[in-house]
């Protein structure tokens, strides 16, 4: 299996969205900066996938995550972080944005469904008025990059 061809650019994501729902499958869509994977990423990628036929992945570039949590992320490189996500079996595309927010993306891919966590109350939902409806996914408690990152900081004293 070749999961780098699962890594695309908006025109290819888009082509690819047309596709599924040509089968009359649902596209759902969620986005983050998935610096480190961990168990609640994988909660909220297979409740994604589980509301569509097809999941895609908007990515934060590297130089949106440093804008938005700071100069030391993010820890993994974009070119990593959508590798190990495209390996993943919930995932169907990964799209990398340099943006912000993903209100250009889900602008233009208009998904079915929009997936985001339970930590953002539904008017602060990027892009809602442009997907078919929006799902928010409870969070796996204690679940978080930044606690994993304090967590090995502070074994590394």
């Amino acid at each position: 299996m070749n999961t780098a061809a699962k890594i695309m650019s908006l025109d290819k994501a888009r082509a690819f969205r047309r596709a599924a729902a040509r089968t009359g499958r649902k596209t759902v869509f969620t986005n983050g900066c998935f610096d480190i994977i961990h168990a609640g990423h994988a909660l909220l990628l297979e409740k994604a996938r589980s509301l569509g036929g097809t999941l895609i992945v908007g990515l934060n570039s590297d130089s949106s995550v440093r804008r938005l949590k700071g100069p030391a992320r993010p820890v993994n490189c974009q070119g990593d972080r959508a590798r190990v996500l495209a390996a993943l079996a919930s995932v169907d595309a990964v799209v990398v944005f340099s943006e912000d927010t993903p209100l250009a993306l889900i602008k233009a891919l208009r998904p079915d469904v929009l997936v985001k966590g339970a930590d953002y109350a539904g008017a602060e939902i990027v892009g809602r008025e442009f997907a078919g409806r929006t799902v928010r996914v409870g969070l796996l408690k204690g679940r978080s990059t930044t606690g994993l990152i304090k967590k090995m900081s502070s074994r590394a004293r």
